[in-house]
Protein backbone atom coordinates (compact mmCIF):
# COMPACT_ATOMS: atom_id res chain seq x y z
CA UNK A 1 0.00 0.00 0.00
CA UNK A 2 2.04 2.62 -1.20
CA UNK A 3 -0.56 6.02 -0.49
CA UNK A 4 -1.36 8.78 1.19
CA UNK A 5 -4.43 8.98 2.57
CA UNK A 6 -6.59 11.82 1.88
CA UNK A 7 -10.64 10.52 2.38
CA UNK A 8 -12.09 10.53 5.48
CA UNK A 9 -12.58 7.28 5.63
CA UNK A 10 -9.22 6.27 4.82
CA UNK A 11 -7.91 8.33 7.43
CA UNK A 12 -10.08 7.02 10.16
CA UNK A 13 -8.71 3.17 9.03
CA UNK A 14 -5.40 4.36 9.25
CA UNK A 15 -5.97 5.87 12.82
CA UNK A 16 -8.15 3.10 14.15
CA UNK A 17 -7.17 2.33 17.73
CA UNK A 18 -5.47 5.09 18.40
CA UNK A 19 -7.78 7.29 19.91
CA UNK A 20 -7.49 9.82 17.25
CA UNK A 21 -9.68 11.85 15.07
CA UNK A 22 -9.88 14.75 13.31
CA UNK A 23 -6.84 14.77 11.80
CA UNK A 24 -5.89 16.68 8.40
CA UNK A 25 -3.81 14.34 6.54
CA UNK A 26 -2.32 11.06 6.97
CA UNK A 27 0.52 9.25 5.31
CA UNK A 28 -0.27 5.43 5.61
CA UNK A 29 2.30 2.74 5.06
CA UNK A 30 4.38 4.77 3.00
CA UNK A 31 7.33 2.54 1.07
CA UNK A 32 10.63 3.86 1.46
CA UNK A 33 11.14 6.25 -1.79
CA UNK A 34 8.19 8.17 -0.36
CA UNK A 35 9.47 8.53 3.17
CA UNK A 36 13.20 9.46 2.08
CA UNK A 37 11.35 12.50 -0.49
CA UNK A 38 9.13 13.37 2.25
CA UNK A 39 11.72 13.43 5.01
CA UNK A 40 14.34 15.39 2.64
CA UNK A 41 11.92 17.76 2.00
CA UNK A 42 10.49 18.37 5.45
CA UNK A 43 14.26 19.18 6.26
CA UNK A 44 14.56 16.17 8.41
CA UNK A 45 17.64 14.87 7.14
CA UNK A 46 20.05 14.78 4.48
CA UNK A 47 21.35 11.84 1.98
CA UNK A 48 24.62 10.30 1.93
CA UNK A 49 26.35 10.00 -1.35
CA UNK A 50 25.01 6.62 -1.47
CA UNK A 51 21.53 7.68 -1.01
CA UNK A 52 21.23 6.99 2.84
CA UNK A 53 19.38 8.98 4.87
CA UNK A 54 21.37 10.76 7.47
CA UNK A 55 19.73 12.19 10.51
CA UNK A 56 20.03 13.57 13.89
CA UNK A 57 18.54 13.19 16.97
CA UNK A 58 19.48 16.04 19.22
CA UNK A 59 20.16 16.06 22.45
CA UNK A 60 18.77 12.30 23.16
CA UNK A 61 21.46 10.23 21.30
CA UNK A 62 20.67 6.95 23.13
CA UNK A 63 17.75 5.31 25.19
CA UNK A 64 16.45 7.01 28.03
CA UNK A 65 16.17 4.56 30.39
CA UNK A 66 15.03 6.88 33.49
CA UNK A 67 12.24 8.27 31.76
CA UNK A 68 10.86 4.55 30.90
CA UNK A 69 7.65 3.57 32.83
CA UNK A 70 5.04 1.13 33.16
CA UNK A 71 1.51 2.27 33.88
CA UNK A 72 0.39 0.15 37.46
CA UNK A 73 -2.68 -1.67 36.58
CA UNK A 74 -4.39 -3.71 38.64
CA UNK A 75 -4.54 -6.92 35.93
CA UNK A 76 -1.09 -6.63 35.88
CA UNK A 77 0.95 -4.94 38.72
CA UNK A 78 1.44 -8.05 40.60
CA UNK A 79 3.66 -9.64 37.77
CA UNK A 80 5.83 -6.99 37.11
CA UNK A 81 9.36 -6.33 38.20
CA UNK A 82 9.28 -3.16 39.49
CA UNK A 83 12.02 -0.96 40.23
CA UNK A 84 14.57 1.27 38.91
CA UNK A 85 14.11 -0.13 35.68
CA UNK A 86 10.53 -0.56 35.35
CA UNK A 87 9.18 2.68 37.01
CA UNK A 88 5.50 2.81 37.97
CA UNK A 89 3.11 5.23 36.56
CA UNK A 90 -0.62 5.90 37.90
CA UNK A 91 -3.39 5.51 35.72
CA UNK A 92 -4.20 9.27 35.86
CA UNK A 93 -0.82 9.99 34.92
CA UNK A 94 -0.70 8.40 31.86
CA UNK A 95 -4.39 9.29 30.79
CA UNK A 96 -3.09 13.04 31.22
CA UNK A 97 0.34 12.12 29.06
CA UNK A 98 -1.95 10.39 26.45
CA UNK A 99 -4.52 13.02 26.61
CA UNK A 100 -1.65 15.43 26.07
CA UNK A 101 0.50 13.73 22.87
CA UNK A 102 -2.99 13.02 21.31
CA UNK A 103 -4.21 16.60 21.78
CA UNK A 104 -0.60 17.75 19.96
CA UNK A 105 -1.15 14.77 17.49
CA UNK A 106 -4.32 15.60 15.97
CA UNK A 107 -2.52 19.00 14.74
CA UNK A 108 0.34 17.74 12.87
CA UNK A 109 0.55 16.13 9.69
CA UNK A 110 0.68 12.47 10.59
CA UNK A 111 2.76 9.01 9.30
CA UNK A 112 1.62 5.71 10.20
CA UNK A 113 3.25 2.54 9.81
CA UNK A 114 1.21 -0.97 10.21
CA UNK A 115 3.93 -3.69 10.71
CA UNK A 116 4.31 -7.38 12.75
CA UNK A 117 6.84 -7.97 15.52
CA UNK A 118 7.77 -11.39 15.90
CA UNK A 119 8.07 -13.95 12.48
CA UNK A 120 6.23 -16.56 13.83
CA UNK A 121 2.50 -16.03 13.52
CA UNK A 122 1.13 -17.75 16.34
CA UNK A 123 3.56 -15.35 18.40
CA UNK A 124 4.17 -12.15 16.43
CA UNK A 125 1.90 -9.04 17.66
CA UNK A 126 0.30 -6.37 14.66
CA UNK A 127 1.69 -2.53 15.61
CA UNK A 128 0.67 -0.04 14.34
CA UNK A 129 2.88 3.27 14.99
CA UNK A 130 1.87 7.10 14.77
CA UNK A 131 4.46 9.53 14.32
CA UNK A 132 5.19 12.87 12.95
CA UNK A 133 8.27 12.38 11.08
CA UNK A 134 8.77 10.19 7.72
CA UNK A 135 11.77 9.40 9.29
CA UNK A 136 10.89 7.74 12.06
CA UNK A 137 8.04 6.07 9.97
CA UNK A 138 10.95 4.75 7.57
CA UNK A 139 13.12 3.29 10.74
CA UNK A 140 10.03 1.41 11.95
CA UNK A 141 9.41 -0.02 8.51
CA UNK A 142 13.22 -0.72 8.39
CA UNK A 143 13.20 -2.41 11.47
CA UNK A 144 10.05 -4.34 12.00
CA UNK A 145 8.55 -6.89 9.73
CA UNK A 146 6.21 -5.64 7.08
CA UNK A 147 3.10 -7.34 6.10
CA UNK A 148 2.20 -8.22 2.47
CA UNK A 149 -0.29 -5.38 0.82
CA UNK A 150 -3.45 -7.64 1.45
CA UNK A 151 -2.63 -8.35 4.81
CA UNK A 152 -2.69 -4.79 5.37
CA UNK A 153 -6.44 -4.03 3.86
CA UNK A 154 -8.02 -5.50 7.47
CA UNK A 155 -5.14 -4.66 9.66
CA UNK A 156 -5.97 -4.00 12.99
CA UNK A 157 -3.18 -3.48 15.59
CA UNK A 158 -2.79 -5.46 19.05
CA UNK A 159 -0.31 -2.36 20.12
CA UNK A 160 -0.29 1.18 19.21
CA UNK A 161 2.78 3.77 19.44
CA UNK A 162 1.99 7.23 19.97
CA UNK A 163 5.37 8.68 18.89
CA UNK A 164 5.84 12.56 19.13
CA UNK A 165 9.72 13.21 19.32
CA UNK A 166 8.57 16.76 19.54
CA UNK A 167 5.97 16.76 22.46
CA UNK A 168 7.06 18.38 25.83
CA UNK A 169 5.54 16.68 28.65
CA UNK A 170 4.82 18.11 31.82
CA UNK A 171 6.17 15.89 34.16
CA UNK A 172 4.39 17.74 37.38
CA UNK A 173 1.18 16.57 36.01
CA UNK A 174 2.12 13.60 34.42
CA UNK A 175 3.77 12.01 37.32
CA UNK A 176 6.73 11.85 35.20
CA UNK A 177 10.60 12.60 35.83
CA UNK A 178 11.30 14.91 33.29
CA UNK A 179 10.26 16.66 30.00
CA UNK A 180 10.37 13.26 28.18
CA UNK A 181 8.63 10.26 28.54
CA UNK A 182 8.37 6.73 27.28
CA UNK A 183 5.43 5.08 28.76
CA UNK A 184 3.69 1.48 28.30
CA UNK A 185 -0.14 0.43 29.42
CA UNK A 186 -0.38 -3.40 29.06
CA UNK A 187 -3.68 -3.53 29.96
CA UNK A 188 -4.54 -0.43 27.30
CA UNK A 189 -1.92 -1.74 24.56
CA UNK A 190 -0.72 1.42 24.19
CA UNK A 191 2.90 3.23 24.29
CA UNK A 192 3.59 6.99 24.44
CA UNK A 193 6.80 7.99 23.74
CA UNK A 194 7.45 11.78 23.90
CA UNK A 195 9.86 14.21 23.91
CA UNK A 196 13.27 12.54 22.43
CA UNK A 197 13.92 11.79 18.76
CA UNK A 198 16.21 8.95 19.38
CA UNK A 199 14.56 5.85 17.58
CA UNK A 200 15.86 2.75 19.11
CA UNK A 201 12.78 3.92 21.91
CA UNK A 202 9.78 2.66 19.28
CA UNK A 203 12.44 -0.41 19.13
CA UNK A 204 13.33 -1.75 22.43
CA UNK A 205 9.43 -0.45 23.62
CA UNK A 206 8.29 -3.16 21.06
CA UNK A 207 10.46 -5.55 22.62
CA UNK A 208 9.58 -4.96 26.17
CA UNK A 209 6.18 -5.87 24.95
CA UNK A 210 7.28 -8.96 23.49
CA UNK A 211 9.43 -9.88 27.08
CA UNK A 212 5.65 -9.29 28.42
CA UNK A 213 3.69 -11.37 26.07
CA UNK A 214 5.31 -14.37 25.05
CA UNK A 215 6.82 -16.39 28.66
CA UNK A 216 2.88 -16.55 29.22
CA UNK A 217 2.62 -18.94 26.12
CA UNK A 218 5.71 -20.46 26.94
CA UNK A 219 8.03 -19.09 24.64
CA UNK A 220 11.27 -17.47 25.83
CA UNK A 221 12.12 -13.96 24.49
CA UNK A 222 16.09 -13.51 24.41
CA UNK A 223 18.07 -10.09 23.45
CA UNK A 224 20.67 -12.01 21.47
CA UNK A 225 21.58 -12.78 17.54
CA UNK A 226 20.94 -15.95 16.27
CA UNK A 227 22.73 -17.49 12.87
CA UNK A 228 22.38 -20.94 11.06
CA UNK A 229 25.21 -22.92 9.93
CA UNK A 230 25.38 -25.13 6.79
CA UNK A 231 24.25 -28.29 8.75
CA UNK A 232 21.14 -26.54 9.32
CA UNK A 233 22.97 -25.61 12.96
CA UNK A 234 21.32 -22.73 14.87
CA UNK A 235 23.48 -20.63 17.34
CA UNK A 236 22.58 -17.82 19.81
CA UNK A 237 24.76 -15.01 20.56
CA UNK A 238 23.86 -13.29 23.93
CA UNK A 239 25.99 -10.56 24.70
CA UNK A 240 25.71 -6.65 25.68
CA UNK A 241 27.24 -3.70 23.56
CA UNK A 242 31.14 -3.84 22.87
CA UNK A 243 31.37 -7.69 23.59
CA UNK A 244 31.37 -8.71 20.04
CA UNK A 245 27.73 -9.69 19.19
CA UNK A 246 26.87 -8.57 16.45
CA UNK A 247 30.53 -9.04 14.97
CA UNK A 248 30.47 -12.68 15.68
CA UNK A 249 27.13 -13.60 14.54
CA UNK A 250 27.85 -11.83 11.21
CA UNK A 251 29.80 -15.00 9.72
CA UNK A 252 29.74 -15.29 5.24
CA UNK A 253 29.43 -19.02 6.40
CA UNK A 254 26.50 -18.79 8.35
CA UNK A 255 22.90 -17.37 7.75
CA UNK A 256 21.89 -14.70 9.74
CA UNK A 257 18.39 -14.86 11.30
CA UNK A 258 18.81 -11.57 13.08
CA UNK A 259 21.04 -9.66 15.14
CA UNK A 260 19.43 -8.50 17.99
CA UNK A 261 15.58 -9.63 19.38
CA UNK A 262 14.51 -13.67 19.02
CA UNK A 263 12.38 -16.08 20.60
CA UNK A 264 12.85 -19.93 21.78
CA UNK A 265 10.01 -21.85 21.09
CA UNK A 266 9.51 -25.65 21.08
CA UNK A 267 9.48 -25.38 17.67
CA UNK A 268 12.61 -23.47 17.13
CA UNK A 269 14.24 -19.71 16.62
CA UNK A 270 12.39 -17.16 15.18
CA UNK A 271 13.65 -13.24 14.41
CA UNK A 272 11.23 -10.63 16.03
CA UNK A 273 12.19 -8.08 13.59
CA UNK A 274 12.99 -7.47 9.75
CA UNK A 275 15.45 -5.27 9.80
CA UNK A 276 19.01 -4.48 11.94
CA UNK A 277 20.15 -1.73 14.34
CA UNK A 278 23.40 -1.66 14.25
CA UNK A 279 26.47 0.63 15.72
CA UNK A 280 28.75 1.69 12.97
CA UNK A 281 31.20 3.54 15.05
CA UNK A 282 34.63 3.01 13.83
CA UNK A 283 33.28 0.55 11.03
CA UNK A 284 35.59 -1.17 8.93
CA UNK A 285 34.40 -2.00 5.37
CA UNK A 286 37.25 -5.30 5.20
CA UNK A 287 35.92 -6.47 8.81
CA UNK A 288 32.14 -5.94 8.35
CA UNK A 289 31.45 -5.67 4.71
CA UNK A 290 27.38 -7.07 4.71
CA UNK A 291 27.18 -3.78 7.70
CA UNK A 292 29.44 -1.48 5.44
CA UNK A 293 27.24 -2.41 2.88
CA UNK A 294 23.83 -1.78 3.99
CA UNK A 295 25.17 1.46 5.35
CA UNK A 296 25.94 2.92 2.23
CA UNK A 297 22.96 2.46 -0.18
CA UNK A 298 19.43 3.81 -0.74
CA UNK A 299 16.60 2.93 2.30
CA UNK A 300 18.86 2.95 5.16
CA UNK A 301 18.77 5.42 8.12
CA UNK A 302 22.00 6.41 9.59
CA UNK A 303 21.36 8.15 13.29
CA UNK A 304 23.84 10.91 14.05
CA UNK A 305 26.32 9.98 11.50
CA UNK A 306 28.83 12.07 10.82
CA UNK A 307 28.41 13.43 7.00
CA UNK A 308 30.10 16.03 4.76
CA UNK A 309 28.37 18.74 2.55
CA UNK A 310 29.01 16.56 -0.32
CA UNK A 311 27.25 13.56 1.03
CA UNK A 312 30.92 11.78 2.54
CA UNK A 313 30.11 9.41 5.58
CA UNK A 314 32.61 9.82 8.66
CA UNK A 315 32.25 6.30 10.53
CA UNK A 316 35.16 7.43 12.64
CA UNK A 317 33.76 10.35 14.10
CA UNK A 318 31.77 10.23 17.06
CA UNK A 319 31.41 13.70 17.87
CA UNK A 320 27.82 13.54 17.77
CA UNK A 321 27.76 10.03 20.19
CA UNK A 322 29.91 6.78 20.02
CA UNK A 323 26.29 5.45 19.47
CA UNK A 324 26.06 6.07 15.88
CA UNK A 325 23.54 3.56 14.29
CA UNK A 326 22.22 2.37 11.68
CA UNK A 327 18.65 0.98 10.69
CA UNK A 328 18.45 -1.10 7.34
CA UNK A 329 15.71 -4.34 6.32
CA UNK A 330 17.35 -7.58 6.86
CA UNK A 331 16.94 -8.20 3.22
CA UNK A 332 19.91 -5.89 2.89
CA UNK A 333 22.60 -8.67 4.66
CA UNK A 334 23.53 -11.13 1.78
CA UNK A 335 23.09 -13.87 3.81
CA UNK A 336 20.46 -13.47 5.57
CA UNK A 337 17.66 -16.24 6.93
CA UNK A 338 14.31 -14.48 4.34
CA UNK A 339 11.91 -16.32 6.76
CA UNK A 340 13.93 -15.50 10.49
CA UNK A 341 13.21 -18.76 11.96
CA UNK A 342 15.41 -21.45 12.65
CA UNK A 343 16.00 -25.07 14.31
CA UNK A 344 16.30 -24.98 18.23
CA UNK A 345 20.09 -23.80 18.54
CA UNK A 346 22.46 -26.69 19.24
CA UNK A 347 24.67 -23.80 20.59
CA UNK A 348 24.25 -21.15 23.17
CA UNK A 349 27.19 -18.50 23.19
CA UNK A 350 27.05 -16.35 26.07
CA UNK A 351 29.43 -13.65 25.35
CA UNK A 352 31.70 -11.16 27.70
CA UNK A 353 34.67 -8.40 27.31
CA UNK A 354 36.19 -8.46 30.55
CA UNK A 355 38.43 -5.61 31.25
CA UNK A 356 39.90 -7.21 34.51
CA UNK A 357 42.01 -9.35 32.24
CA UNK A 358 41.08 -13.10 34.12
CA UNK A 359 37.90 -14.83 32.34
CA UNK A 360 39.15 -17.46 30.03
CA UNK A 361 38.62 -16.43 26.36
CA UNK A 362 36.23 -19.72 26.36
CA UNK A 363 34.28 -22.21 28.89
CA UNK A 364 32.25 -24.83 28.44
CA UNK A 365 28.55 -23.98 30.47
CA UNK A 366 26.64 -26.85 32.64
CA UNK A 367 23.19 -26.26 31.91
CA UNK A 368 23.40 -24.87 35.80
CA UNK A 369 26.29 -22.89 34.91
CA UNK A 370 24.56 -21.70 32.07
CA UNK A 371 21.56 -20.55 34.12
CA UNK A 372 23.54 -18.12 36.39
CA UNK A 373 25.98 -16.85 34.02
CA UNK A 374 22.76 -16.10 31.97
CA UNK A 375 21.15 -13.91 35.08
CA UNK A 376 24.17 -12.47 36.14
CA UNK A 377 24.71 -11.58 32.31
CA UNK A 378 28.49 -10.21 32.75
CA UNK A 379 30.50 -7.60 31.13
CA UNK A 380 32.91 -4.66 31.85
CA UNK A 381 32.76 -1.00 30.75
CA UNK A 382 36.06 0.83 30.74
CA UNK A 383 36.99 4.27 29.92
CA UNK A 384 35.91 5.98 26.61
CA UNK A 385 32.84 4.29 26.45
CA UNK A 386 31.03 5.90 29.08
CA UNK A 387 31.49 9.24 30.44
CA UNK A 388 32.39 9.32 34.75
CA UNK A 389 34.23 6.09 33.74
CA UNK A 390 38.12 6.69 35.45
CA UNK A 391 40.73 3.99 34.71
CA UNK A 392 39.39 0.94 36.48
CA UNK A 393 37.06 -1.41 34.61
CA UNK A 394 33.80 -1.74 35.89
CA UNK A 395 32.10 -4.31 35.84
CA UNK A 396 28.40 -4.34 34.35
CA UNK A 397 25.65 -6.98 35.26
CA UNK A 398 22.45 -6.95 33.07
CA UNK A 399 20.22 -9.93 33.80
CA UNK A 400 19.54 -11.91 31.18
CA UNK A 401 21.70 -9.75 28.96
CA UNK A 402 19.09 -7.41 28.36
CA UNK A 403 17.67 -6.30 32.16
CA UNK A 404 16.47 -2.74 30.60
CA UNK A 405 13.66 -4.43 28.03
CA UNK A 406 12.70 -6.60 31.30
CA UNK A 407 8.97 -6.66 32.56
CA UNK A 408 9.18 -9.42 34.64
CA UNK A 409 11.41 -10.59 36.69
CA UNK A 410 14.56 -12.32 35.57
CA UNK A 411 14.11 -15.71 36.88
CA UNK A 412 10.96 -16.02 35.00
CA UNK A 413 12.96 -15.84 31.39
CA UNK A 414 15.90 -17.97 33.61
CA UNK A 415 13.29 -20.69 34.41
CA UNK A 416 12.53 -20.96 30.75
CA UNK A 417 15.53 -20.71 29.42
CA UNK A 418 16.68 -23.81 31.92
CA UNK A 419 13.45 -25.96 30.43
CA UNK A 420 14.46 -25.65 27.00
CA UNK A 421 18.54 -26.15 27.33
CA UNK A 422 16.93 -29.26 29.46
CA UNK A 423 14.89 -30.69 26.69
CA UNK A 424 16.85 -29.61 23.59
CA UNK A 425 20.20 -30.59 25.08
CA UNK A 426 21.87 -27.49 23.42
CA UNK A 427 25.56 -26.90 24.31
CA UNK A 428 26.51 -23.67 26.31
CA UNK A 429 29.64 -21.43 25.92
CA UNK A 430 31.04 -18.51 27.61
CA UNK A 431 33.24 -16.62 25.53
CA UNK A 432 35.26 -13.82 26.93
CA UNK A 433 36.36 -11.35 23.64
CA UNK A 434 38.14 -8.96 26.73
CA UNK A 435 41.76 -8.68 27.98
CA UNK A 436 44.82 -10.87 28.54
CA UNK A 437 48.05 -10.73 30.23
CA UNK A 438 46.77 -7.93 32.72
CA UNK A 439 43.54 -5.68 33.03
CA UNK A 440 42.96 -3.10 30.69
CA UNK A 441 45.51 -0.45 30.72
CA UNK A 442 47.50 -2.91 30.91
CA UNK A 443 47.07 -5.63 29.04
CA UNK A 444 45.98 -6.26 25.72
CA UNK A 445 42.38 -6.95 24.18
CA UNK A 446 42.17 -11.50 22.54
CA UNK A 447 42.68 -10.96 19.24
CA UNK A 448 39.53 -11.37 17.23
CA UNK A 449 41.55 -14.13 15.21
CA UNK A 450 41.91 -16.02 18.25
CA UNK A 451 38.41 -15.84 19.27
CA UNK A 452 36.88 -16.80 16.04
CA UNK A 453 39.31 -19.42 15.85
CA UNK A 454 37.36 -20.50 19.63
CA UNK A 455 34.16 -20.15 18.41
CA UNK A 456 35.11 -22.15 14.87
CA UNK A 457 35.79 -24.87 17.22
CA UNK A 458 32.98 -24.89 19.39
CA UNK A 459 30.34 -24.46 16.38
CA UNK A 460 32.02 -27.44 14.62
CA UNK A 461 32.16 -29.94 16.89
CA UNK A 462 35.64 -30.12 17.79
CA UNK A 463 36.11 -28.99 21.34
CA UNK A 464 33.79 -32.81 21.83
CA UNK A 465 36.80 -34.43 21.65
CA UNK A 466 38.92 -32.53 23.81
CA UNK A 467 40.05 -32.70 27.14
CA UNK A 468 39.33 -29.88 29.54
CA UNK A 469 40.27 -28.22 32.89
CA UNK A 470 38.85 -26.64 35.69
CA UNK A 471 39.42 -22.55 36.44
CA UNK A 472 40.65 -22.54 39.99
CA UNK A 473 38.95 -19.19 40.64
CA UNK A 474 35.33 -19.47 38.30
CA UNK A 475 34.72 -23.34 38.43
CA UNK A 476 34.38 -23.29 34.69
CA UNK A 477 35.66 -26.16 32.15
CA UNK A 478 37.80 -24.57 29.89
CA UNK A 479 39.75 -26.75 26.55
CA UNK A 480 43.42 -27.83 27.33
CA UNK A 481 44.37 -26.66 23.93
CA UNK A 482 42.75 -25.54 20.51
CA UNK A 483 44.36 -25.38 17.24
CA UNK A 484 45.73 -21.56 16.40
CA UNK A 485 45.42 -20.51 19.84
CA UNK A 486 48.05 -19.78 22.09
CA UNK A 487 48.33 -21.67 25.34
CA UNK A 488 48.71 -18.72 27.51
CA UNK A 489 45.38 -17.12 25.39
CA UNK A 490 43.72 -20.17 26.93
CA UNK A 491 45.07 -19.86 30.61
CA UNK A 492 44.85 -16.19 31.02
CA UNK A 493 47.10 -17.05 34.39
CA UNK A 494 49.76 -17.72 32.42
CA UNK A 495 49.54 -14.48 30.28
CA UNK A 496 49.99 -11.97 33.28
CA UNK A 497 54.09 -11.30 34.32
CA UNK A 498 52.96 -11.18 38.20
CA UNK A 499 50.69 -14.40 39.53
CA UNK A 500 49.72 -12.50 42.60
CA UNK A 501 48.64 -9.69 40.53
CA UNK A 502 46.52 -12.01 38.94
CA UNK A 503 44.98 -14.02 41.66
CA UNK A 504 44.09 -10.72 43.32
CA UNK A 505 41.95 -9.20 40.28
CA UNK A 506 40.32 -12.65 39.69
CA UNK A 507 39.43 -12.73 43.63
CA UNK A 508 38.00 -9.53 42.99
CA UNK A 509 35.85 -10.35 40.33
CA UNK A 510 34.62 -13.28 41.87
CA UNK A 511 33.76 -11.41 45.06
CA UNK A 512 31.39 -8.81 42.26
CA UNK A 513 29.81 -12.04 40.77
CA UNK A 514 28.61 -12.99 44.34
CA UNK A 515 27.55 -9.90 45.30
CA UNK A 516 25.27 -9.36 41.94
CA UNK A 517 23.93 -12.99 42.48
CA UNK A 518 22.45 -11.82 45.67
CA UNK A 519 19.72 -10.41 44.54
CA UNK A 520 18.64 -13.85 42.68
CA UNK A 521 20.18 -16.50 45.08
CA UNK A 522 16.98 -17.56 46.73
CA UNK A 523 14.46 -17.21 43.36
CA UNK A 524 16.21 -20.14 41.59
CA UNK A 525 16.99 -24.05 42.06
CA UNK A 526 20.06 -24.92 44.45
CA UNK A 527 22.17 -26.48 41.69
CA UNK A 528 22.03 -22.90 40.07
CA UNK A 529 23.02 -21.73 43.58
CA UNK A 530 25.77 -23.83 43.15
CA UNK A 531 27.20 -22.97 39.77
CA UNK A 532 28.06 -19.65 41.40
CA UNK A 533 31.63 -18.49 41.02
CA UNK A 534 32.39 -17.99 44.89
CA UNK A 535 31.01 -21.41 45.21
CA UNK A 536 32.30 -23.34 42.27
CA UNK A 537 35.98 -23.04 42.51
CA UNK A 538 37.93 -22.73 45.38
CA UNK A 539 41.11 -20.62 45.35
CA UNK A 540 44.77 -22.26 45.17
CA UNK A 541 45.09 -22.51 49.03
CA UNK A 542 41.88 -24.54 49.21
CA UNK A 543 39.86 -21.76 50.64
CA UNK A 544 36.67 -21.01 49.47
CA UNK A 545 37.41 -17.55 46.88
CA UNK A 546 35.65 -14.73 48.34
Amino acid sequence: MNMIAYRKDSVAASLAGTGLSGVRKVHANLHAAPLVSLALQRNEGCLSEDGALVVRTGAHTGRSFQDKFIVDEPETSAEIWWGYINQKLTSAGFSRLTNGVRGYLQGQVLFTQDLYAGAVPEHRIRVRLVTTNAWHALFARNMFIRPAAEDLEDFEPDYVILHAPNFTVDPVSCGVRTEIAIALSFAQKLIVIAGTQYAGEIKKSIFTVMNWILPGKGVLPMHCAANIGEAGDTALFFGLSGTGKTTLSSDPQRQLIGDDEHGWSTEGVFNFEGGCYAKVINLERDAEPDIWNASHRSGTVLENVAVDHDGRLDLADNSLTVNTRSCYPLDFISNAQRDGMGAPPRNVIMLTADAFGVLPPIARLTPAQAIYHFLSGYTARVAGTEKGLGSEPKAAFSSCFGAPFLPRPPEVYGALLMRYLAEQKATCWLINTGWIGGPYGVGRRISIAHTRALLGAALGGQLDRTAFRTDPYFGLSVPCGVPGVPDEVLDPARSWPNQSEYATKAKKLVSLFAENFANFADKVPVAVRAAAVGLAAADRNGSLVS
